[in-house]
């Protein structure tokens, strides 16, 4: 995946990564209670919205991520 030296971890492509990550049980509790409540959003949009909404709040100004962060905003997986 490209990176863009001006945008410190913001992606320039569009690509799926395997991501393994430990968040703690309180965290993992929640997103669990979250999907069950919204069965239309599974794990990875869960996380992608996050990641998404945390990229973009930090200043990335990719249009991938900005779509992925609107997308979250509105509920859609």
């Amino acid at each position: 995946m490209a990176m863009d030296p001006e945008q410190p971890g913001c992606g320039g492509e569009e690509a799926s990564v395997s991501l393994e990550a430990e968040v703690p049980e309180v965290l993992y509790a929640g997103m669990r209670e979250f999907i069950d409540a919204h069965p239309h959003w599974d794990q990875y949009s869960v996380i992608t919205s996050a990641l998404a909404g945390f990229l973009f709040q930090n200043g990335c100004q990719e249009p991938v991520v900005s779509q992925h962060y609107l997308d979250g905003l509105f509920q859609r997986p």
